[in-house]
Order: structure tokens, then C-alpha cells, then sequence
């Protein structure tokens, strides 16, 4: 063997001493873990901190929410009486707010007065034509009276003069007609509205029956939704139902009218409801419906509070020793940002509220603020 010379032998000393302050760090904090300062195992430290709440009974609302459209109370078809006249003038647009009986469109005149004028002449004709029967007839029975006329001619001129009255009726009756005819050459509004669509222009041969306008009769709308047929005896007429539009502005209505039947394929019903007609809501929109037909107490707790897992829910009941048990609960109806609880905990429990998405079942929790 070689001999080490004495600084050799201080060099590889000092290397020992340093080794040894090196690993003396790491293996305290082993020592520290198997014993507390009585020498007895160390107790296990909470593996999160979270905060807590007590479930409690309140008053709670139950709501049935429904999509639905938003519809025309009354969509009126307007369109002409009398057709194969010229439109001659339209004097609405898409829009435009009407009353009851204000001219729309007019058709050209023209030919309706010429033919009013021909019907009155002819009314004019046959009631010479009746006078003159009239007293023909007149002159017959003074001479029957005195034997100086046989009955034959005198039924003869009692048949003529009733003839002659008849074709005074009809040629009044055909002037009466023109006279109307006459007045359905302006199209005028049945009730107050909104126009809502056009589709007349001038020029155009009105078409007896052809739409030309569309009115929102009374400017009215209304919501219509289908309702679940058990749903339907906890509501009633008058009821309010509030309609919230895409943008989520809210509008609050009343319901006009519950449907007397249910559809036998979705088993559904319909509901009306009126809604005011200053809102914001068009024929045609998209919008929810939210009625409240119940109010009772109920167990809430904070939505946050809950763990989902294989399709069940649960929540971390919190123990006096502060570990954890997961308990499995049947949820009901979500009201803003707690839901009912029907069955899995009873009124007190004190269950975390906050951080239950990272415990497992028997962890010990610190408790920093309870609600």
C-alpha cells in the first residue's frame, strides 16, 4: 500500500465532514414525520382548505319555463271586394299605424260609374213603366165597377202592373248593388293596427279575394308555448307569465287563454298570453316563457356545493373530527344559484360549500369561513 502523506490525510478528512452536513438536512424532516416532540406518531395534517355552509329551509318558488313564439293576436288579410279593377292609388305602407275605417287603397271609378249611372236610368225606365201600369190598372176597375169590362182583361192588366212593380224592384236593387260596388272601390281598414306586409302596388288589376294587406289588428301581439299536460291544471287564466326575448330583456304578460284540448301525439296543450302593447316583442320572435304555479318550503343549497360523478350528485358532509364524508343527495328545482335538495341530507348539515370538487371521501378539511 501507498503512504498517505499528512496533508492528504486533513484533505480527506474535511471531505467526510461535509458529506455528512449534507445529508443531515434530508434526514431530520424524515425524523420529524415519524415523531412529534412527545415521541409519538405525527398527527396528519388537512389536505385542503375550503369553506362551509349549513343547508336550510326557505321559502321556495317553483317555476315552469317553456320556449314558445311570440304571434300576432289577430293577423287580418286585406283584400277586395270587387275585382278586375285598376289599383289607382295605395295610400299605406309597411308600418303605418291605421284606424278603423281609413281608406287603404283606391281602385279606379271609371267603369263603376258608368254602370251606376246605366242602373239609374233603368231604375228611372221601370218606375215610368209602373205608373203607367198603376193607372192602366186603375182605369180598369172603374170600368168593371160598372160592367164595362170583363174579367179577363182585368186580371190581364192587374198581372202587368204587378210585373211592372216587380222590374221597379229589381232595377232599384241593381242600382243599390252598383252603389255598393262603388263604395268597395276603396279598400278601407276593418279595425286599428299596424300594416305588416304590402303586396298591392299601382297598376295592377285588383283580384276579388287577393291579399294586398296584412294588418296587426290593434297592434296587439301575444305569446303562444306548449305546456305539459300535468302542468296544465296548476295554471289559470289571468295568471302572469314572464317573456324573456333573445336579448334577455323581460316582458311581463298575462295568460288569455288556456287550450280546451291537448295534442294526443305530445301530450302538450297550448297556452296564449297577452302581452302589452308598448314591449319591445315582434310577431315572429323567439322567446322563453317562466310561470310560477307553486310556493313552499324546501331544502336549499349552493349549486357550487355539489360533486357530479357517474351521473349522480353529492355533496361533503363535514364531521366534528373535520374529515369529510360524500354523501349521495337527490336534487330538485334550481332557483338562481342554489337547488333544491329532496333526499340525501337533512336540514343543518353542515356541507362544503367551496373547494368540494377536490375532496375525497375522509379527508380531513380546515374550515376558513362558514355561511
Amino acid at each position: 500500500m501507498f503512504a498517505l502523506s499528512l496533508n492528504a490525510r486533513k484533505h480527506l478528512a474535511n471531505l467526510a465532514v461535509l458529506a455528512f452536513v449534507a445529508v443531515l438536512p434530508v434526514a431530520l424532516p424524515s425524523l420529524a414525520l415519524a415523531q412529534d416532540k412527545g415521541g409519538g406518531p405525527l398527527k396528519s395534517e388537512a389536505s385542503l382548505t375550503v369553506n362551509a355552509g349549513k343547508a336550510e329551509t326557505s321559502q321556495f318558488r317553483r317555476y315552469l319555463t317553456i320556449n314558445g313564439n311570440v304571434n300576432a293576436w289577430q293577423d287580418v288579410v286585406i283584400s277586395p271586394e270587387v275585382g278586375g279593377y285598376r289599383v289607382e292609388s295605395v295610400l299605406v305602407d309597411v308600418g303605418d299605424v291605421v284606424t278603423a275605417g281609413q281608406p287603404l287603397v283606391k281602385l279606379s271609378t271609371a267603369l263603376l260609374q258608368t254602370d251606376l249611372a246605366s242602373k239609374d236610368a233603368a231604375l228611372k225606365q221601370n218606375e215610368a213603366l209602373t205608373i203607367n201600369a198603376d193607372l192602366a190598372l186603375d182605369r180598369a176597375k172603374a170600368l168593371k165597377a160598372k160592367d164595362l169590362l170583363s174579367s179577363a182583361d182585368l186580371d190581364r192588366l192587374t198581372s202587368e202592373a204587378m210585373s211592372a212593380r216587380s222590374r221597379r224592384d229589381a232595377a232599384k236593387a241593381d242600382l243599390d248593388a252598383s252603389k255598393v260596388r262603388l263604395q268597395f272601390a276603396i279598400i278601407k281598414a276593418p279595425d286599428a293596427g299596424v300594416i305588416t306586409t304590402r303586396s298591392v302596388s299601382v297598376g295592377q288589376l285588383a283580384q276579388v279575394g287577393g291579399e294586398m294587406l296584412r294588418l296587426l289588428r290593434q297592434g296587439r301581439v301575444e305569446w303562444r308555448g306548449e305546456i305539459p299536460e300535468t302542468s296544465m291544471p296548476s295554471l289559470k287564466v289571468g295568471q302572469t307569465v314572464m317573456i324573456t326575448s333573445v336579448d334577455g330583456a323581460e316582458h311581463t304578460g298575462k295568460i288569455r287563454v288556456l287550450s280546451p284540448t291537448v295534442n294526443p301525439s305530445t301530450h302538450n296543450g297550448m297556452i296564449y298570453v297577452d302581452i302589452p302593447g308598448d314591449s319591445a316583442l315582434r310577431p315572429g320572435m323567439f322567446a322563453r316563457g317562466r310561470i310560477e304555479f307553486t310556493q313552499s318550503e324546501a331544502l336549499l343549497i349552493p349549486l357550487a356545493s355539489i360533486v357530479s360523478s357517474d351521473g349522480y350528485n353529492y355533496v361533503f358532509v363535514i364531521q366534528p373530527d373535520r374529515k369529510v364524508r360524500r354523501q349521495l343527495i337527490k336534487t330538485g328545482v334550481l332557483q338562481g344559484n342554489n337547488i333544491e335538495v329532496l333526499d340525501g341530507i337533512k336540514a343543518g348539515a353542515n356541507i362544503v360549500t367551496t373547494g368540494a370538487g377536490f375532496l375525497k371521501d375522509g379527508d380531513t378539511v380546515n374550515v376558513v369561513e362558514t355561511h
